[in-house]
């Protein structure tokens, strides 16, 4: 067998395609214990994500982090899982039906767009492979990370160089980095705001509450963070907030390393001893939401700030599939392949 292949021989009447490969983290297939153990091995497996010498990580893993975590993880998917599955998943695929859809307005048939996960499934290689059998011969790839980290952003890369590595006929392929500052993200994540505030009946101290990466990959070189505080930072501009209406802060820290600070429970709980009894929570590192808002946040800070002395915190629902970020993110991908369109 040669070691290259023709992935999808296409039909000759086919035309010739672009496509736009959205990629998400992932997620277990159902909240059972094996299917998160699958799951977090894959996961937690990624160089990427844990960037510790394979001879102590790999020992910790396969004998005390596998056979543990995945009993608490259950728990909380449970709390959150809906009708048709993962909340990742469904908002997800969603989102990347919308944003086909917004697409086909300018693009027809010429475009298709698939979503891969780069854990889990849908893989990255089945959207791929999806995508060759339509004949897409220019590849652009967009991971639903807007703020670029290696971590999330890196791995991306990582699995689809891995599963383009055996194609004969490699797509033309462009990356997007990030889209931080992207001003129809700004505005759509702004908009999301005031109608949260809207809806609750009255505005709050603003929460900026970002999932958290090692301080180290930071020193050696990661923009994580200045994306961040840059997102934060136009948010502010454009909801008009004062120095103190907001704070700026990272979640969901795993291990012992210390990660970027404040850590979220620190800031709930100084913005306790301050007085401030009200808050509202957006995360804006998750495209859509997750275990890590929906559980994380609504659930677990909300009953801490109330064993502070808070009296209500909400969360600001992730852009999700909602018309403005399907929009923006279709705005997005035409100026990256604004040339490939005949």
């Amino acid at each position: 067998m040669s070691y290259y292949r023709a992935v999808a021989p296409a039909a000759a009447s086919t035309p010739e395609r672009i496509g736009v490969l959205l990629v998400n983290l992932g997620t277990p297939d159902s909240p059972s214990y094996f299917a998160v153990l699958r799951y977090l091995r894959e996961f937690l497996g990624d160089r990427r994500v844990i960037n510790t010498s394979r001879l102590i990580w790999l020992p910790l893993l396969y004998g005390i982090i596998l056979p543990l975590r995945p009993l608490r993880t259950v728990r909380n998917y449970r709390k959150i899982w809906m009708q048709d599955g993962s909340p990742l998943a469904v908002y997800s695929k969603r989102l990347a039906t919308k944003v086909g859809q917004v697409l086909e307005q300018t693009a027809g048939d010429g475009l298709r767009v698939a979503l891969g996960m780069t854990y889990g499934n849908p893989s990255i290689t089945s959207a791929l492979q999806a995508l060759a059998e339509q004949n897409v011969r220019k590849l652009l790839v967009l991971p639903l990370y807007p703020q670029y980290c290696s971590s999330t952003t890196g791995s991306v890369f990582d699995r689809t160089s891995a599963a383009l590595q055996r194609w004969r006929w490699l797509p033309e392929t462009r990356f997007v980095n990030d889209y931080y500052d992207d001003a129809g993200y700004v505005e759509a994540l702004a908009a999301s705001i005031e109608a949260h505030w809207a809806k609750i009946g009255s505005r709050s101290h603003l929460v900026f509450s970002y999932h958290g990466i090692p301080a180290a990959y930071v020193e050696e070189g990661d923009p994580y963070q200045a994306h961040a505080e840059a997102t934060t930072r136009l948010v502010v501009s454009r909801l008009g907030l004062e120095q103190a209406d907001w704070s700026h802060c990272y979640q969901s820290r795993f291990g012992s390393v210390v990660w970027l600070q404040p850590y979220t429970e620190d800031a709930l709980e100084m913005l306790a001893k301050r007085g401030v009894r009200q808050v509202t929570v957006v995360s804006p590192s998750f495209a859509v939401d997750c275990l890590e808002t929906l559980e994380e946040v609504a659930i677990e800070y909300r009953d801490k700030f109330s064993d502070l002395g808070g009296e209500r915190l909400t969360l600001v629902p992730a852009l999700n599939d909602e018309d403005s970020h399907a929009t923006a993110l279709a705005s997005i991908i035409q100026a990256h392949i604004g040339d490939w369109v005949q």
